[in-house]
């Protein structure tokens, strides 16, 4: 019998933040695989293992997915990481694949998912924390109250227009942008507050948008509300 894929969110970056299913499958499970090039040296390996000390002891299968936009380039990784999980599926074990987050928000696991149950393969998702909850509870604000929207953005591939829609907005993936995305935010008269890196060692909070630095990194996430009255 063919192993099942596990897409398994292990939340922002607090290992306190990962949910006690994510906990149990790492656990129970021997093979356990990540994005990245070297499994030890990724982030979410990096985040499960403060949580569950004996991943260190698992048989560790590394997923190189590139940070490009070259559509050739990503479809050849793709496929090539679907390839090496279905080796090991036919080998009738279960694979859980950590992922930063949650695996239904712009998680690279998307891409192998498909690909993998076009292949005839079973797959199964474990929600995590989003980043863009983790950040407004970092920042002590609600996201939405009462009837308001929310916009979910992700800057690093849609910045053509300013957001001037009603509502709230969160800004993904925004650090090779941020300058940009600095700009427009500008414009919009909104509250702004950005958290980098939030639950690692190196976060950092802002909380307006002159003091977002213009080389913030690739984990920033920023949040953008209506005026409230009064204010």
């Amino acid at each position: 019998m063919r192993g099942i894929l596990y897409g398994v969110g292990v939340g922002p970056g607090d290992p306190e933040l990962m949910t006690l299913k994510a906990v149990r499958m790492i656990r129970e499970n021997e093979v356990i695989a990540v994005p990245g090039a070297e499994a030890k040296e990724t982030v979410a390996y990096q985040i499960a293992v403060q949580a569950v000390p004996e991943l260190a002891d698992k048989e560790l299968l590394s997923i190189y997915m590139p940070m490009t936009h070259d559509a050739k380039e990503l479809e050849e990784n793709h496929r090539k990481g679907a390839k090496a999980l279905e080796e090991v599926l036919d080998q009738g074990k279960d694979i859980v694949f950590l992922t930063l987050g949650d695996p239904t928000i712009y998680s690279t696991f998307s891409y192998l998912q498909k690909r993998v149950e076009d292949d005839g393969y079973e797959t199964a998702l474990v929600s995590g924390i989003t980043s863009f909850c983790a950040a407004a509870a970092r920042t002590n604000q609600p996201l939405v109250e009462w009837n308001q929207t929310l916009h979910i953005v992700p800057a690093v591939h849609r910045l053509g227009d300013t957001p001037d829609a009603e509502g709230n907005y969160v800004f993904m993936k925004s650090g090779k942008k941020m300058k940009q995305v600095k700009e427009i935010l500008r414009e919009t008269g909104k509250q702004v507050s950005m958290v980098e890196n939030c639950g690692m060692e190196t976060e950092h909070v802002y909380r307006s948008v002159d003091e977002i630095p213009d080389d913030a990194g690739y984990y920033s996430l920023i949040i953008a509300k209506e005026m409230e009255s009064g204010k």
